[in-house]
């Protein structure tokens, strides 16, 4: 009778830790911005969580989209509303891999693996004419560009043809 329920036990504990492991695709914004953000840091830095936690809050001062919404749940930001910080910079400065920090980070904050980026969209190969307006502004932001004046999805639609050229050759979309 014991040794069934020591038996029950380990099965028990090897489904909540399957159960809790991230599945492929989850937490993509969190892993790739974790793994962008550590390549960026020297070895010296490496060691030392506060100056990892400085690092992090200019690594999120250019972030923009997905990634900015990421710094944002961490606390990178300054208009943040909590921190957790301390949950990035401990595990990187043990060289724990991102997907691993990212599990742990979903243990404090569902949110962040519940970011996911936007699908990109093929300008070489879509119609702009059956886009919604969303995307065709969406467009426009990466690129940093503006519509001013742009009311009907005519003129969005105007606006990226003449900035096609300019923008074409970059990788980005």
């Amino acid at each position: 009778m014991h040794k069934f329920s020591v038996f029950y036990l380990l099965l028990l504990a090897a489904v909540l830790h399957i159960t809790s492991a991230l599945r492929e695709g989850d937490c993509e914004v969190c892993i790739k911005t974790v793994e962008k953000f550590a390549a960026t840091l020297s070895d010296d830095v490496k060691k030392d969580t506060k100056r990892i936690e400085a690092e992090f809050k200019k690594f999120c001062k250019g972030s923009k989209n997905k990634e900015n919404r990421f710094c944002y749940y961490l606390g990178g930001l300054e208009e943040s509303a909590t921190g957790i910080l301390s949950e990035l910079s401990k595990p990187l400065s043990w060289s724990m891999p991102a997907d691993k920090i990212c599990e742990k980070l979903k243990k404090k904050d569902a949110q962040i693996c519940d970011l996911r980026f936007d699908k990109q969209i093929d300008l070489n190969n879509v119609d702009l004419k059956k886009l919604k307006v969303r995307d065709l502004k969406k467009i426009l932001n990466d690129w940093d560009e503006v519509c001013d004046g742009c009311i009907e999805k005519t003129d969005f639609i105007k606006r990226i043809e003449e900035l096609k050229p300019k923008y074409m050759g970059r990788s980005d979309l």
